[in-house]
């Protein structure tokens, strides 16, 4: 046999050349980080209408059913988005894809804030709903070629901390911008994005080979990062593996109530902590921000503790974090409003519960599905957390516009149990799909 018709050398790898390992490092550190930010930054240009709310029902007549309108159409498009841009940011280069949702976002909020009737507020934040689908896709589909399915859940939850932080700093950072006029929570959140677009589009990379390093190899699968997803087999492969997995719709179905609780402090928490606690909006911001802060370290542990306890089997841990959500949210409900500091612990206790279950479903649809299909199996979960905007946006501003706060946090609870329920039923599924 000659020289030419020998087999090629195989390609160094990160467990072969210890300049591979380190250069491997760097890139995986700095892609966890820009996509931390980048992903922050779109919560702030997309959490800031909550602070603007009461301020926008004084000053243009605005009822909280309308309000609640403009969060559940935000929510249906951005779910929507999600799924549909999960497809195509499987096929399209991430860095490119999250930045240019990020500056359309910054564009939509430059729009809503100066606009004043209930129809262009409203197409503006449809609009906004639409292009904010656009960052959770690339993420997860960055973090899965660049992290192994065995240390997953550990680095995305590590990575999910930047919507906790996106939130917090825009409650803060919008509690006391708003007495400028609420119209600054949409204009000063978009001047910063804009520094923080093109931060992101210097920082980020696409996949390890853009960089001139190899794919981290998974056992059970030979499929290559740039095989070609119009084929009749990768079709085949997405019907199975996604939308043919009981598994990912009894994660998806219990997306749907995980999304309500948090969407029901997230959007109107200034509002319920001013109305039925009487909290200053001033104070409202930093107990919202505390419920993000709490939030974040749940998440982590979730994420550690799913690896080290249930091996990467989140649903089993979700199961306990949805118990201990609603268990918290009946403890602050019944707390009385002369209480401020247990209403934080009790609210705070409640958001680490929460962002568990919250950052563990995108991380068990994505290990599931396996890297090949990860952006869109994430995505379909998406659509049903975010089509439960129905409830927690119209339907919960109606609710306590009829009714009352007190009758709106027993349907939460109530939520809180099906949700549960939900993910008893993916109790038995697998760590991973890689070995199908």
């Amino acid at each position: 046999m000659n020289a030419s018709s020998a087999s090629a050398p195989a390609p160094a790898t990160p467990e072969s050349n210890p300049e591979v390992a380190r250069r491997f490092r760097y890139w995986q550190t700095r892609t966890l980080v820009s996509l931390m930010f980048g992903y922050a930054a779109f919560y702030f240009v997309r959490k800031n209408l909550s602070f603007a709310m009461p301020a926008m029902q004084e000053d243009l007549h605005i009822t909280k059913a309308d309000l609640g309108l403009f969060l559940t159409l935000h929510g249906l498009l951005y779910g929507v988005s999600r799924f549909v841009n999960g497809m195509w940011a499987d096929r399209a280069n991430a860095r490119y894809f999250m930045v240019a949702g990020l500056m359309l976002s910054v564009v939509a909020n430059v729009f809503f804030g100066f606009s004043s009737s209930v129809l262009f507020l409203g197409v503006a934040w449809m609009v906004n709903g639409w292009v904010q689908g656009m960052g959770f896709p690339p993420c997860c589909r960055l973090m899965t070629h660049w992290f192994p399915p065995e240390r997953l859940a550990t680095k995305m939850s590590i990575w999910n901390t930047s919507h906790s932080i996106g939130a917090w700093v825009a409650a803060v950072f919008c509690g006391y911008i708003v007495a400028f006029g609420w119209r600054w929570c949409f204009f000063a959140p978009a001047i910063l994005c804009t520094l923080a677009g093109i931060i992101l589009f210097l920082l980020l990379r696409d996949t390890p080979t853009s960089v001139g390093l190899p794919e981290i190899q998974v056992t059970g699968t030979q499929h290559a990062h740039n095989e070609d997803k119009s084929t009749e087999e990768y079709k085949t492969f997405v019907r199975r593996h996604v939308f043919g997995n009981p598994y990912i719709w009894w994660i998806s179905l219990a997306n749907f109530f995980v999304y309500i609780l948090r969407f029901a402090v997230l959007d109107w928490g200034p509002t319920l902590l001013k109305e039925m606690k009487g909290f200053s909006l001033h104070h409202a911001g930093w107990m919202v921000a505390g419920f993000e802060v709490s939030g974040l370290i749940g998440m982590l542990l979730a994420g550690w503790a799913t690896d080290k306890f249930f091996g990467g089997r989140g649903a089993r841990m979700c199961v306990l974090c949805m118990i201990g959500a609603a268990t918290s949210l009946f403890a602050f409900w019944k707390i009385p409003g002369d209480s401020p500091v247990m209403s934080m612990v009790f609210l705070g206790a409640a958001g680490f519960f929460i962002y568990g279950p919250q950052a563990l479903i995108g991380i068990i649809a994505a290990n599931l599905a396996t890297k090949r299909a990860a952006a869109t199996a994430a995505g379909f979960t998406g659509l049903f957390g975010y089509a439960s905007t129905l409830i927690s946006g119209w339907g919960l501003g109606k609710l306590v516009q009829t009714s009352g706060w007190d009758i709106a946090f027993g349907a939460l609870l109530g939520v809180g149990a099906i949700g549960t329920f939900m993910f008893i039923l993916a109790w038995p599924a697998k760590a991973h799909g890689y070995d199908e």
